[in-house]
């Protein structure tokens, strides 16, 4: 229950309580000091009649949106009126019974009517508090799903073509290596797509446990696959990546003499120029450890390992 306010105010309190009756309705003071809340402001976390001192509407949000929102409060206490809503992480000491993870976040919508006295100065404003939280969990897991392969679960083309451009924007100079399973094409049309699919959900998963710390693991099209190498020589690229082949080979050994017998391939290249170039030379160098029967290791374009 909000109290104190005039007839003018429980009007407008009243339209907006009309827009969402499970909003946070909050009273500012001219200074941006929260003076009233209704009875749902708990629902943060907070206990306003247990404060000593009034809180500020920043000390709701974290320190580093604090002052974005300061400015936004700050403008429309002024009399210059923002409209529309801005949206922030409540502060991490405002914890929910949802919400236990020391990284989760609750991300409220927050919209501003300043209230004007008799001589028409602002005097404070009255704010509404949306839970948006649903909204930016949906978006998480439409841009996670934009940018991961459903089959396999690893990045896809276009995340992996992402940090290939922030790498070069830094200098690049890290060693990129594709890698697929030999004769996929033959594999495909012997045994069906289902079969294919395991060996690629296979080989994916194999490449993840041999990855080292900071390494970077994608899938670039239904056959190919893309590892970043970063802090890695040419020398010690390719002996990561011929352990890659060899231990695969080791592991798919057949077990029948009706089972098809799995080999990997790789072909390496530095990340220099631009990303389609990096891919392109590293794409080569997987045709030509293909050419020379598979299971092998190839350095694309003119550069050799060392």
């Amino acid at each position: 229950m909000i109290t104190g306010l005039s007839d003018v105010e429980g009007r407008v309190l009243h339209g907006l309580l009309e827009e969402s009756s499970r909003d946070i309705v909050v009273r500012l003071d001219r200074h941006g000091f929260i003076i009233h809340a209704s009875a749902n402001f708990a629902d943060l976390g907070l206990d306003l009649s247990a404060a000593l001192l009034l809180p500020h509407v920043t000390d709701l949000a974290e320190r580093d949106h604090a002052a974005f929102l300061g400015t936004h409060v700050k403008t429309t206490l002024a009399g210059q009126a923002q409209g529309g809503w801005v949206e922030f992480p409540v502060a991490a000491g405002a914890a929910s019974d949802h919400c236990h993870e020391p990284d989760c976040q609750r991300w409220y919508a927050l919209s501003l009517r300043p209230m004007f006295d008799h001589a028409g100065a602002v005097e404070g404003a009255l704010c509404l508090m949306r839970s948006v939280q649903q909204l930016r969990s949906l978006e998480g897991e439409l841009h996670a799903r934009a940018v991961t392969d459903p089959l396999t679960g690893l990045a896809n083309r276009q995340a992996f073509c992402a940090s290939l451009r922030r790498h070069l924007a830094h200098g690049g100079g890290q060693i990129v290596a594709v890698l697929a399973v030999d004769a996929m094409r033959a594999l495909l049309l012997r045994f069906g797509q289902r079969t294919a699919d395991e060996v690629q959900w296979a080989f994916a998963k194999f490449l993840e446990t041999m990855a080292l710390p900071g390494h970077e693991v994608a899938q670039l099209d239904g056959e190919r696959f893309g590892v970043l190498l970063p802090e890695m020589t040419s020398r010690h690229a390719r002996e990561w990546a011929q352990d890659v082949v060899e231990t695969f080979s080791a592991l798919a050994a057949p077990v029948s003499a009706k089972a098809p017998q799995l080999t990997a391939s790789a072909g390496l290249a530095r990340v220099e120029c631009t990303v389609d170039w990096t891919l392109r030379e590293a794409e080569l160098g997987l045709v030509l450890a293909r050419a020379g029967g598979g299971r092998q290791v190839a350095v694309g374009g003119h550069r050799r390992a060392a």
